[in-house]
């Protein structure tokens, strides 16, 4: 038997824990144990999150139902993304089932062939029901037309605002990005101090929340044949319209480098009406101990561009099997059992949000979340567009390209001319991406 990889470990189950120390000899490569009689051993590497919190504490569940031993490593993204990076290229089959960021790292590892085909596997189990999934998360877990991955957590763009500078004003909640536009300068206009929108500036942190303003107006980053499609006359007014918000509308003297943190917290300390940004980050916002304006924050959808309210709608997490893995029927037990309806209900229920239908459309996956949020999600989820940033290999250095125009716009400049240029440096990327 190999040997339990020497990284840290955190949270294992009493039995893991003895595996990982070495002194269950018995065990075969493929995690069977060697009399054939012992319950099988499936390693299962999660990223530190809430929701591996709950999968962690039902996990003796799932070993007393299926006679199986978990061997479960925790680790942060960062030594997540380090582990795999060595372990997956070298074709290890010391990890059977694995979480991992589709948005991020998906297409590299399905173009690799670290994730198992599960086309079938998902199609197997009507009570599991891969239909109930929503199609945005899906599209992330699919390469070539393979499903490679089950989405386990999602997030959509929606618009947090402020009730009470609203009804001040004697507004109501805009519906369109042009409705957006002019509330924002009228309650600017008429507060002074407070900025009338907010969002993300950093080039590439902003990416993931102007990509839903692209989609807005009919715009996407790459065209269906592959080529750069961040020089299109909907980008760049996607480009003039989310730059133009936070130049004409924003906060005074606003920094051109504010990921969500930096954001939302001008939202919070009430210094901006509107804002637009993930629904995962909702309790910043309506949590008392961090928000001053916790009693009077509004959620509703993206509002609508030219080609309606296309938020994205991402799983920023799934799960995969390892090609490599020589123990994947169990593997697939418990990437079912894992995003099961019950499992994903009650871990939504705990403020995951899940990709299940269902689980939206049931009283109890709602009810712990403000109910126009719910509404809004509700809306997301079947308008959402599943990618929030270019869906190519090196992801990174394609967002620093097609966020240049992002700023060139927040900070007055040629938006247009900025998004012809990062056409051209995307489209020379895009032909070295491979």
């Amino acid at each position: 038997m190999k040997r339990a990889p020497l990284f840290r470990v955190v949270g294992m189950s009493a039995a893991a824990v003895v595996l990982a120390a070495g002194s269950l000899t018995a065990c075969s490569s493929n995690g069977s144990s060697a009399d054939g009689n012992g319950p099988s051993t499936l390693r299962v590497t999660l990223a530190n999150h809430v929701w591996t919190d709950s999968i962690k504490a039902a996990i003796p569940e799932f070993e007393k139902a299926n006679n199986v031993k978990v061997e479960l490593t925790q680790l942060g993204e960062d030594q997540l993304s380090d582990q795999y990076n060595v372990k997956l290229n070298a074709g290890t089959d010391e990890i059977d089932v694995m979480m991992y960021r589709p948005l991020q790292e998906g297409k590299t590892f399905a173009k690799n062939g670290y994730l198992a085909d599960l086309t079938d596997k998902v199609k197997s189990n009507a009570d599991w029901d891969w239909s109930d999934f929503q199609a945005g998360p899906i599209s992330s877990t699919t390469y070539e037309d393979k499903v490679v991955g089950v989405p386990t957590i999602t997030e959509r763009e929606v618009l947090y605002y402020r009730k009470d500078l609203l009804k001040k004003a004697g507004l109501e909640v805009p519906k369109t990005m042009e409705e957006l536009q002019a509330d924002a300068k009228k309650i600017k206009d008429a507060n002074p101090g407070v900025a009338g929108f907010v969002a993300r500036t950093g080039k590439s942190a902003a990416v993931t929340q102007f990509s839903s303003f692209l989609y807005s107006y009919g715009g996407d980053f790459i065209d269906d044949a592959g080529k750069s499609a961040v020089g299109s006359d909907a980008a760049k007014k996607a480009y003039a319209v989310y730059g133009g918000l936070i130049k004409d509308q924003g906060p005074k003297n606003v920094s051109t480098d504010m990921s969500w943190p930096e954001a939302m917290a001008i939202f919070t300390q009430g210094n901006a009406a509107f804002y637009t940004e993930a629904d995962s980050l909702y309790k910043n916002a309506t949590d008392p101990a961090k928000s001053k304006v916790s009693d009077t924050v509004g959620f509703a959808p993206l509002p609508a561009g030219p080609a309606g309210s296309k938020p994205y709608n991402v799983p920023s997490w799934a799960l995969g099997i390892n090609s490599q893995s020589k123990n994947q029927d169990n593997a697939w037990k418990f990437v079912q059992w894992a995003t099961s309806k019950a499992m994903t209900l009650k871990i939504q229920k705990a403020g995951v949000p899940g990709p299940r239908n269902s689980v939206w459309a049931d009283p109890q996956g709602v009810s712990t979340y403000p109910k126009d949020l719910a509404a809004a999600i509700a809306v997301s989820a079947k308008n959402g567009v599943g990618h929030d940033r270019p869906l190519v290999n090196t992801v990174a250095t394609a967002r620093e390209i097609v966020g240049e125009p992002i700023v060139t716009a927040i900070t007055g400049g040629d938006a247009a001319a900025a998004a012809d240029a990062a056409n051209t440096k995307f489209d020379k990327f895009l032909a070295g991406d491979n």
